[in-house]
């Protein structure tokens, strides 16, 4: 336990008891509890403002504040327990059954306790309850509870201590540091030696067991990855808890072990059990920084406290990363470092355990090349292997995924003991990379063995650019891993791609991967798409200048490199150009196509997108994003394999014409007929038929009940994503209110196609998802959206005023700011200005920019939408009224200034023709 400076400026408890004593003489017993809570209560704020002023004045860390904490309530209790069997229930002859100890369990017992964790207490009894024993911890829980203070409790006798540690296992380890606090110490004791004797004893495979099955679970829970951008300090994988979990095994197994004597009982090596030391006091530090910072029991590190947290713990900012990233990249190789000793302290425990069977004594190690096996898995013949061979440390990966072994915890051991031995020779050897390559390239366990190379510190040591990403995160709503752990996420994923486990996710990407001509350079160029992540600069441009020099190395020939360093240069262009251009307009799919070049890049290129944003976290990828991607590749492929479009544009429409036909095979040839002439050609080449048959069922259905509007919706459940489809007369305006509708019905808009027929009605097609990514699917929902747009189009409701106050993210993204950005291109599209919006995300954005746009007078012919967390990017496609782009400069730039203000949330005109304004 470290040492706590000048303990009486925390509470001194002499003068607390003589503070009481006082009191006592000068108050009429009935006024004594009030009395007793206003001077403990005196004394606990006075305690814990000192701890608080030492922790952020005089830089003490986090463990120092937990304990100084925790003796602070040690104190209280003590002054509690004395002063209520002194005074309010004395005994002067008490019998063998009045007798009571106060006893510290879980945390608390351990002697580290955060700012605002719970008080967990055990009022121990020799046999069945008494009324006096009763009236002294009623009294003392009333007084806590009076204090403001969260206890959790229980009354038991040592005989119920024992028979509920076997049943419950929570029980069992909070009783394992259960700590004397005050009263009878012999009856401690007493309970102390039967719980080990008749529980410990006899329980210690079961113990650990169910502690490892309980640490998974709780790992699951929480996401199952140390590097979870908002990770929980406490219960986390790599947080607190697993520190503990180590430590509580220890204890169980071996008793009477402090942290010091793990070292000496060969459990942890010096460096190690200096790291357990470090991680341990950083993971406390945060811990109680969090604590003070959030004012209750928070023990997840949210978007808006890292910052905080950062500020406050001293991290500035750097080049190509900010203090906040700097703060959280230090977590995660902290939480990196508890897997590290937790993979190493159960590898000790499974040895003991091995020893101490009399069969293991005659057991013999078997050979497999340069290696050992033993107990099933790969390990080093001795220790010195590694200062002989040291590309014994990169090989030992690539034979265990050849063979199909996992690696021996004293492998890893060793392994970080010599990762000094990687040195540039090492890095440049033949050999080690052709093993490194094996193992990246792998069909079989290949992911797995490049997180155990990442784990084990051997990832980043051979390849240093690598290794500057390990644990780098990016401060962003969108991404949800670290750099090195999404990228390790990306590789695993080409590998399920080509054996064909995603096909039902993925046909596309499955079906194009068996037509890749070089399998490495895909997978290299996966390993680097994000390698110089944090540098400054743009990571695409300076990851391909890294690919160039580390290709060559690993052994791939020139065309593979320059390959490797394409993708890597264009590995968002992709995702870009199908997210956030018009797919129907051909000049898109033309400069999409002057960059790709070849057939084989295109399918590289697409494999290498998908897992990409697969790989960003949960709930990220959808079917939406596959269908705009399947598109784009369709049609770049045939560019692309025959040179040119190979069927004109008049084609294309007789085509989907006569499949329409097929569709709609009891409509009369005049109805048909009518139809298709009073669409025009562009918008037969930019609908699908599933939205041309919609579109043609809710036309005739609205003419020929002579409706006003017409509204209709239908799921598409692969692609994840509801069409919603609205055929009104064509007036200004007509965009923003159908958006602003939408809006109200809790509809995120990915996608707008907008078309106005012949006869001058608008034919609105809207790709939607609700709040969560998701179609709208249930009939319930479907009935909603059409009646909300009905609404709206009459005038009953008022988007605007229903939209200010809703939130995206609850409080989460205020922590982030996104400065708007407005680009104007008028060469991406032959026949429209192409305007993208980048702003904050929130409710009512893309009415208030659909608004903005019909102010400005400009007709809008498609919009794009793209979300990436905190952040939204707009594409819209418009003319001016007379059907041209729009080229005037001064006009560009008052359009550029109201679409900034409309991202703002900003009033978008002058009061002086506010009046002019009509509410939409």
């Amino acid at each position: 336990m470290s040492k706590i400076r000048n303990r009486r400026a925390i509470i001194n408890r002499k003068e607390l008891v003589i503070a009481l004593d006082g009191m006592v003489a000068e108050k009429n017993q009935s006024d004594w509890q009030a009395g007793l809570t206003v001077i403990l209560k005196d004394a606990h704020q006075r305690g814990w403002n000192e701890v608080k002023r030492r922790f952020y004045d005089e830089a003490e860390n986090g463990r120092t504040a937990a304990e100084s904490l925790s003796f602070l309530m040690d104190q209280l209790l003590r002054t509690l327990y004395d002063f209520v069997t002194t005074h309010v229930y004395p005994l002067s002859n008490p019998t063998a059954s009045e007798q009571l100890c106060l006893v510290a369990t879980g945390g608390y017992g351990r002697g580290e306790l955060a700012p605002f964790s719970d008080i967990d207490l055990l009022f121990l009894i020799p046999y069945k309850s008494t009324p006096w024993a009763e009236n002294v911890v009623e009294y003392m829980l009333y007084t806590l509870w009076d204090l403001g203070l969260k206890v959790g409790h229980a009354t038991r006798t040592p005989e119920e201590c024992t028979r509920l540690a076997k049943e419950d296992l929570t029980i069992r380890t909070a009783l394992l540091e259960a700590r004397y606090l005050w009263g009878e110490e012999k009856l401690f004791l007493a309970a102390a030696k039967r719980f080990v004797r008749r529980v410990v004893a006899t329980s210690g495979p079961e113990f650990v067991e169910l502690k490892l099955a309980e640490r998974d679970n709780r790992h699951k829970k929480m996401g199952d990855s140390r590097y979870v951008v908002e990770p929980n300090i406490k219960d986390g994988k790599g947080g607190l808890r697993d520190l503990q979990t180590m430590w509580w095994i220890a204890l169980y197994l071996y008793g009477g072990l402090s942290r010091e004597k793990m070292q000496a009982e060969d459990m942890l090596t010096a460096t190690e059990n200096r790291q357990f030391r470090k991680a341990n006091s950083f993971l406390w530090t945060v811990r109680v920084a969090l604590h003070f910072l959030a004012g209750r029991a928070e023990e997840r590190l949210t978007f808006d406290t890292q910052r905080m947290l950062a500020e406050q713990l001293k991290y500035k900012d750097h080049p190509g990363a900010s203090g906040v990233e700097r703060f959280m990249k230090h977590y995660f190789l902290v939480a990196k470092q508890v897997g590290d000793l937790t993979r190493i302290f159960c590898a000790v425990l499974e040895a003991r355990q091995q020893k101490s069977t009399f069969l293991a004594r005659f057991r013999r190690t078997k050979k497999l090349q340069e290696f050992a096996v033993e107990a099933g898995r790969l390990t080093f013949v001795t220790p010195d292997d590694l200062k002989n061979d040291p590309t014994l440390i990169i090989r030992i990966f690539a034979v265990a995924d050849d063979k199909g072994f996992d690696i021996h915890p004293d492998a890893l051991r060793l392994i970080k003991l010599n990762l000094h031995r990687i040195t540039d020779k090492i890095r440049h050897n033949e050999q080690a990379n052709a093993d490194f390559l094996s193992v990246l390239t792998s069909q079989k366990e290949g992911e797995i063995n490049l997180r155990r190379m990442n784990e084990a510190g051997v990832f980043g040591r051979f390849v240093p650019d690598f290794g500057r990403v390990v644990a780098q995160m990016q401060y962003d709503m969108y991404h949800h891993y670290t750099v090195d752990e999404h990228t390790i996420r990306a590789i695993g994923l080409v590998a399920r791609i080509e054996a064909g486990e995603l096909a039902d996710e993925h046909p596309l990407s499955t079906d194009v991967i068996q037509k890749v001509i070089s399998r490495r350079v895909l997978y290299v160029a996966v390993l680097l798409h994000d390698i110089a992540k944090g540098r400054g600069g743009d990571h695409s441009v300076i990851g391909a200048e890294v690919s160039e020099y580390l290709c060559p190395r690993f052994g791939l020939k020139p065309a593979e490199t320059e390959t490797v360093a394409w993708l890597v240069r264009w590995h968002l262009l992709m995702s870009n150009t199908a997210f956030k251009r018009d797919l129907s307009d051909h000049k898109t799919i033309q400069d999409f196509c002057e960059l790709v070049k070849s057939p084989e890049r295109l399918r590289l290129l697409l494999v290498l997108t998908v897992v990409d944003i697969r790989a960003v976290g949960p709930g990220v990828w959808n079917g939406w994003k596959g269908q705009l991607l399947r598109e784009l590749y369709y049609a770049a492929e045939e560019v692309l394999v025959a040179g040119h479009v190979n069927v004109g544009r008049g084609e294309r429409v007789k085509a989907k014409q006569a499949e329409l036909r097929e569709t709609l095979k009891d409509w009369s040839d005049k109805d048909f007929d009518a139809h298709t002439d009073k669409m025009p050609d562009a918008y037969w080449i930019a609908e699908g038929p599933n939205t041309l048959e919609q579109n043609a069922q809710l036309i005739k259905e609205t003419d020929d009940r002579g409706g006003a509007f017409g509204v209709t919706a239908r799921v598409e459940p692969f692609q994840d994503m509801t069409k919603v489809s609205v055929y009104t007369a064509d007036h200004p305006g007509l965009f923003a209110r159908i958006v602003g509708a939408l809006g109200v019905a809790g509809a995120t808009i990915m996608g707008a196609k907008i078309h106005t027929s012949k006869d001058g009605m608008a034919m609105d097609n809207f790709a939607v998802q609700d709040m969560e990514g998701h179609a709208f699917d249930s009939r319930r929902q479907l009935d909603k959206l059409e009646d909300t747009i009905l609404e709206t189009l009459r005038g009953n409701v008022r988007p605007k005023e229903q939209l200010k106050e809703r939130r995206i993210f609850g409080k989460k993204d205020a922590a982030f700011e996104v400065e708007p950005v407005v680009l104007i291109d008028n060469r991406a599209s032959n026949w429209s200005t192409v305007i993208e919006v980048n702003a904050k995300d929130r409710p009512g954005l893309l009415y208030d920019l659909a608004y903005a746009l019909y102010r400005l007078k400009l007709s809008l012919y498609s919009a794009h939408v793209a979300t990436y967390g905190e952040r939204a990017i707009d594409v819209f496609y418009v003319r001016d009224l007379v059907g041209q782009k729009i080229s005037n400069k001064i006009r560009l730039r008052n359009i550029e200034e109201k679409l900034l203000k409309a991202a703002k949330g900003e009033p978008i005109f002058t009061q002086k023709n506010k009046h002019t304004e009509t509410v939409i």
